[in-house]
């Protein structure tokens, strides 16, 4: 199993497969690496070096009681991507990893990122306030947390019918996606689960947005019950400098697993373009 010693003692899991431009997926919440079986598959095949990690206190690596803050997030990545050596690289986050990846691609990435991809992404706020009226109210977040921590187990298998959108009419449902949904979160520490809530919902990557000008593709399902598209997608694209969307009407959050042949067409178009 390979994994990194980070300066604070954190042990971060990571796979790395491959040679050729490295392509670096970030996971959701409460995820791992795993969650891009369907993109490390595809990409491998297309001559890539894929590469997933599991973010601190998830899946297996260290199940961290501190650090799970964006900032923190996008500090270790910084640290794996020197440790592995990575350059011209293309950096893909789906939801929470969307975050992670352009706060690293602000903070960090200079010189080592050729561009970046946020999927069905956080950004830039997802939490309703003052300066986001239309977000999505503190309460929601809240009972995101009670969930988690009290009834984790239970509440985590209920949560992949919106997050494939298993709940709408018509839906094709897979047991099997459900179970792996379930079985990535229950590996990771419910400490770091419950701090990462406030992590992905309250972060304002703005700044961050607005500061980056390689090449981001927007990838957003309209149909996302999780993450809404007009209050994430749609918005940091207008903040980004060479952004580019691709909206998908009737996609739900999880489409990278559920809808992986358009996906990856797109992904490769864009890495390729």
């Amino acid at each position: 199993m390979s994994s990194l010693k980070l300066k604070d003692g954190t042990e971060i899991y990571y796979k790395d497969w491959g040679t050729g431009q490295p392509i670096v997926f970030h996971h959701g919440w409460p995820l791992s690496g795993d969650d891009w079986d369907a993109q490390m598959m595809f990409f491998l095949n297309e001559g890539y070096r894929v590469i997933a990690h599991d973010r601190r206190g998830h899946g297996r690596s260290t199940q961290t009681a501190t650090g799970n803050d964006m900032d923190t997030y996008a500090a270790d990545v910084a640290e794996l991507t020197a440790f592995l050596d990575l350059k011209d690289a293309i950096h893909v986050g789906h939801s929470t990893g969307g975050g992670e990846v352009i706060r690293y691609v602000a903070k960090h990435g200079k010189g080592r990122v050729a561009k970046a991809v946020l999927v069905s992404a956080v950004t830039p706020i997802m939490v309703q306030n003052d300066e986001n009226p239309d977000g999505i109210p503190m309460s929601v977040f809240d009972e995101i947390r009670e969930g988690t921590a009290t009834k984790r187990p239970q509440y985590f298998a209920d949560f992949t019918d919106a997050f494939y959108g298993f709940n709408r009419e018509g839906a094709k449902i897979s047991q099997g996606i459900k179970d792996n949904w379930w079985r990535q979160g229950m590996m990771g520490g419910i400490k770091a689960h419950y701090d990462c809530i406030k992590a992905f919902s309250e972060t304002d990557f703005t700044d961050d947005l607005k500061s980056v000008d390689i090449p981001v593709l927007v990838l957003h399902g309209e149909d996302d019950q999780i993450v809404p598209f007009e209050l994430t997608g749609v918005k940091a694209s207008k903040l980004l400098k060479n952004g580019q969307l691709i909206s998908y009407p009737g996609f739900p959050h999880g489409m990278p697993t559920t809808e992986a042949t358009t996906i990856n067409r797109d992904l490769l178009a864009f890495i390729k373009g």
